[in-house]
């Protein structure tokens, strides 16, 4: 169904404007499907797209598994499943936690890095097209607004390197 500011009017707010929060997550819904079909020529689903990118953010201290989870917010058991599949297709591979040899890591291979950087020229594309009627202005604004909003919950749920992208 198309958006309509009617469907997601708070009832007797002022001028029956939208809620935010549904503004926020309309916006997500949109940008998750934009996800799909970004992600569709490279044959991966939306979890090993945002495991690529997970492990890529960690850069030269590599994620183990539970890490990979918890920014995934998905249980332990999933994210393995996540990874086999991108190990299977070359893209990640396993290693010994040095600190911890009881533990492997996961690092992204030279085809991962690869794959990796043509999908974030694809999604930076298409992130222009979505917010491309707003000012740069206007984007940092947002960028930086919606960086507040989430900061008391991310530092909370989500431990280890988090890069924002822009």
């Amino acid at each position: 169904m198309p958006y309509s500011p009617r469907h997601a009017a708070a009832p007797g707010g002022p001028d029956d404007q939208p809620s935010l929060s549904h503004l926020v997550m309309h916006a997500a819904r949109a940008l998750r499907r934009s996800s799909r079909s970004e992600l569709e020529p490279f044959g991966l689903t939306p979890s090993q797209g945002r495991a690529l990118g997970v492990v890529a953010r960690y850069g030269a201290t590599p994620p183990r598994l539970g890490d990979i989870a918890a920014r995934l917010d998905i249980a332990p058991r999933s994210a393995t499943e996540v990874v086999d599949d991108l190990q299977e297709r070359g893209l990640v591979e396993r290693a010994p936690d040095p600190a911890d040899r009881r533990a492997v890591t996961i690092r992204l291979t030279d085809e991962g890095r690869v794959l990796r950087q043509r999908i974030e020229q694809v999604r930076a594309r298409r992130g222009d097209e979505f917010f491309g009627h707003l000012s740069p202005e206007q984007r940092d604004t947002l960028r930086d607004l919606l960086q507040q909003a989430l900061a008391p919950h991310e530092a909370s749920r989500h431990p280890g390197p988090h890069r924002h992208h822009h």
